[in-house]
């Protein structure tokens, strides 16, 4: 089962515990696939991709057929290629890295790996999760039983090898995990090599990037810590956080105020809550709500499952999708007669939608263009990533090398002979 991140699987574990499976001695296990992307084997990469798209019964993938599928995955796998000095190289082994498609071979792949190495020695009541190539699963055995599990999966492909760590207390993602004699608590996790860099205060970005990097640290904060006391000296490294990256200290407390709202007395002199019950209401009511992330995957799956009309039963599917097509042409353009001007941001610039907004009215007075509505944004600064990463090689490497005139050649020689 796929692990969306550290809220997903806290969820789990919590109804792990209420379905009384946790024990003082119950045990994790986390395991990092070492080079996932690039140790897929490619040619049973995409046996297995067919094999995945037959047992979920799909004929057609929004209106492509698989051999079709099959064919430009085979492209996309086998002609990836990248030039060092003057010589093109081809990838034999696994995919490119960062490429959208070698993400979902792999998952596929994993798909196949983990039901066959994994999941059957699990009991059915056991969590078991995966986050592309990081692994997680709950154990009520003796730590060299999972030892041997682990031994097995290792021995079961010789590409995909695991680094295991096993314990009463771990760490999965940013999410730390402990067993206290049954009792559960977790809180965020911090790598030792992790500095505490936010985005500086005095960096040139929109206001609210600034806002949003509080409200997410804190939210995080609160749904991760188990208790009021885990999660004060959270609450207390994300202050020190902030100061170090120049965040002025009533800017600080305004905002974690404003987090807090309705949890604080209006009256209280510090911004936040020293109250273990209305903590854990508050801690609650959030963790319940679905991250970001994880309303961004649900409506991929709803996207998906709405466009593939060959799944199941095809005609109902099919006229299921041709309503939805009506209605999507019916729909309304809310943007009818609408221009979009953005420019690029800076703190300097603050003024400056206004300054637009002014001059049209003033230059278009009384004229048909005010009709027209007119929306300003403007888009961040390219970052370093962008600025310094060639993703192309040079023109000259890519222009095709010029084969001799064999015909002119041929033709001279028969005029020579004649």
């Amino acid at each position: 089962r796929p692990i969306i991140d550290g809220g997903h699987l806290l969820r789990q574990l919590e109804q792990y515990v209420r379905n009384g499976h946790l024990k003082p001695t119950t045990l994790f296990c986390t395991a990092d696939i070492t080079n996932l992307y690039t140790m897929l084997p490619q040619d049973e990469s995409l046996k297995i991709l067919e094999e995945f798209l037959l047992e979920y019964h799909y004929e057609k993938v929004q209106g492509i057929s698989i051999q079709v599928i099959l064919q430009l995955a085979h492209i996309v796998l086998k002609e990836t290629a990248f030039v060092d000095g003057n010589k093109f190289y081809r990838q034999i082994i696994g995919g490119a890295m960062g490429s959208p498609f070698t993400l979902t071979l792999a998952n596929i792949f994993m798909w196949k790996w983990e039901k066959n190495a994994i999941c059957g020695t699990l009991e059915p009541h056991e969590i078991y999760g995966r986050y592309i190539d990081d692994i997680f699963f709950t154990f009520n055995e003796p730590k060299t039983k999972i030892e041997a599990v682990i031994k097995k999966a290792n021995d079961f492909h010789p590409n995909i090898k695991l680094e295991a760590n096993i314990g009463s207390c771990v760490s999965f993602l940013d999410l730390l995990i402990d067993n206290k004699n049954g009792v559960l608590f977790t809180s965020v996790y911090h790598k030792p090599a992790a500095e505490p860099c936010v985005v500086p205060f005095i960096s040139d970005h929109p206001r609210h990037v600034f806002s949003n990097i509080i409200q997410a640290s804190l939210l995080r904060a609160v749904r991760y810590s188990t208790t009021l006391d885990i999660f004060e000296k959270e609450r207390c490294a994300i202050r020190l956080m902030l100061l170090y990256n120049g965040y002025p200290s009533r800017y600080i407390d305004t905002h974690f105020r404003k987090f807090f709202d309705n949890s604080i007395s209006l009256v209280s002199m510090i911004p936040f809550m020293n109250n273990e019950e209305q903590f854990l209401t508050k801690r609650k009511s959030l963790l319940a709500q679905p991250s970001v992330k994880e309303r961004e995957t649900q409506h991929r799956i709803n996207k998906a499952l709405g466009l593939d009309g060959e799944i199941h039963q095809k005609n109902i599917q099919d006229k299921k999708t041709t309503i939805a097509i009506v209605s999507k042409q019916t729909k309304p353009n809310l943007f009818t007669n609408t221009l979009f001007l953005h420019y690029t941001h800076e703190k300097r610039l603050s003024s400056v939608k206004n300054d637009i907004h002014r001059i049209y009215s003033e230059i278009f007075q009384d004229t048909p263009a005010m009709e027209i509505r007119l929306i300003v944004g403007y888009r961040n600064h390219r970052n370093t990533g962008h600025e310094l990463i060639q993703k192309r090689p040079h023109s000259s490497l890519l222009k095709p090398t010029r084969l001799p005139n064999t015909t002119k050649q041929k033709s001279e020689r028969w005029q020579h002979v004649t």
